[in-house]
């Protein structure tokens, strides 16, 4: 895998030609908006639920429900979010053939009707397969088509586009802990989820009715690409984004508990650090793709990996509320880039852009594997102590993780282009 031994910019790898057929992208437009509120939706519903997950692990260690392990729980959300990135490389090429609005219409039924078989739940394995298989099947078929459709609208603000588009999970992650929390004690468990479902339904008829891809490309697309894994830079992002993502699920499926299990909150702020979190990473998905348009996405990317890893490694410091607030401020507005980048840094080294959709979901669909590593195996080092919770293991496995993510990033930016701190990357 070699890399050329010249450093094109950023833009040009970006703005490579759309496909054959296709004129060059609008760059704005009532119509081309409308594609951004509809994939703001997809997220909302697809990322905003699963960083909601953190409330259900909070809650399912509670034992109200069922009795199992912390690692047992995390297979719930983990499974969940694999099958979201996991998806795309079914729905990435069946989006390349132009099948856009049966992707959006099945994967949000299966999203509501995930959780109105949620809702009846009573045990570990009927909430394995409706809240992971079923909703996360759903979110699957509907994530990457949402990310690909953008690039057919947007150029120059793909960036900014990406990230108002990402902004979705971010406000799924607030608005869905929040309603889980007011409702639980009031109307028990089995209405607090169908009522979640109910405001899925609301919220998915914007993309149903808005999202529309431009043009397909020409000819029949593979469900894989085999030339990717020997496209260097393609494989080292891939490789940096699914240590990030490890990394980043132990934050997020654990920041709610260990205030709990440790006493650093009490119940209600427990739940509450959640919604906090996610509300500081709307800003982190929004402005960071607005500068990416100007910097490149990778020079924000390596920052963003190595801040993050440091934070994480320091939660075991965290003994008090203020602080457990203020880390989840922190880490919510850093790790944000990691949501709202990948697919325009995919954009950026995929110059075929016939192979766009087949590529996203395959980079997707490793990432996914960090989610099925990091909840579990950050459940399973919190276990390992006979006395007490693990919880020193635990933030430094996920900090590493997010570390390491970070010296993908900048091997990668020095390798595609140079050394040159003010180059577009």
């Amino acid at each position: 895998m070699e890399a050329s031994s010249e450093h094109p910019p950023a833009e040009k790898l970006a703005t490579a030609g759309p496909p054959l057929g296709m004129t060059p992208p609008p760059d704005g437009g009532l119509k081309a908006w409308l594609q951004v509120v509809g994939a703001f939706s997809v997220f909302f519903n697809t990322w905003g639920l699963l960083n909601t997950f953190g409330i259900y692990q909070t809650y399912y260690e509670e034992g109200e429900l069922f009795r199992t392990s912390s690692s047992n729980i995390s297979w719930i959300g983990s499974i969940q979010g694999f099958l979201v990135l996991l998806g795309g490389v079914i729905s990435g090429p069946l989006y390349d053939r132009g099948h856009l609005r049966a992707l959006i219409a099945i994967g949000s039924f299966c999203i509501v009707f995930g959780h109105m078989m949620l809702s009846l739940a009573s045990e570990y394995w009927h909430i394995m397969l409706s809240q992971g298989i079923c909703v996360g099947l759903g979110a699957g078929l509907i994530f990457t088509p949402s990310v690909s459709v953008l690039q057919g609208y947007f150029r120059k603000n793909i960036g900014l586009a990406s990230g108002l588009a990402a902004a979705g999970s971010s406000l799924g992650g607030v608005i869905y802990p929040i309603v889980f929390y007011r409702l639980i004690d009031q109307v028990g468990f089995g209405w607090t989820v169908r009522i979640i479902g109910f405001i899925a339904l609301a919220t998915l008829i914007s993309p149903i009715a808005f999202l529309q891809q431009r043009a397909k490309p020409p000819g029949l697309r593979k469900f894989y690409d085999l030339t990717a894994f020997s496209d260097g830079p393609w494989v080292l992002f891939t490789l940096g984004c699914l240590l990030g993502f490890i990394g980043l699920y132990v934050m997020f499926f654990y920041i709610s508990y260990y205030g709990l299990s440790t006493g650093t909150t009490d119940a209600a702020m427990a739940f509450y650090v959640v919604p906090i979190l996610n509300a500081a990473s709307m800003f982190g998905r929004v402005f960071p793709t607005w500068l990416s348009d100007k910097t490149g996405p990778l020079n924000l990317l390596v920052p963003g990996g190595f801040i993050c890893g440091i934070l994480v490694i320091s939660m075991q410091a965290v003994d008090n509320l203020a602080g457990e607030v203020m880390m989840a401020i922190l880490f919510g507005f850093f790790s944000g880039v990691f949501i709202a980048l990948p697919a325009v840094v995919y954009i950026m080294l995929t110059v075929d852009k016939s192979r766009l959709g087949t590529r996203i979901g395959m980079g997707f669909a490793t990432l996914g594997l960090g989610t099925l590593i990091g909840g579990p195996g950050a459940g399973a080092i919190l276990q390992q102590t006979g006395d007490g919770h693990n919880w020193v293991g635990t933030w430094v496995f996920g900090g590493v993780m997010l570390f390491a993510s970070g010296i993908c990033f900048l091997v990668l930016r020095l390798w595609k282009f140079g050394f040159k701190l003010n180059t577009k990357a």
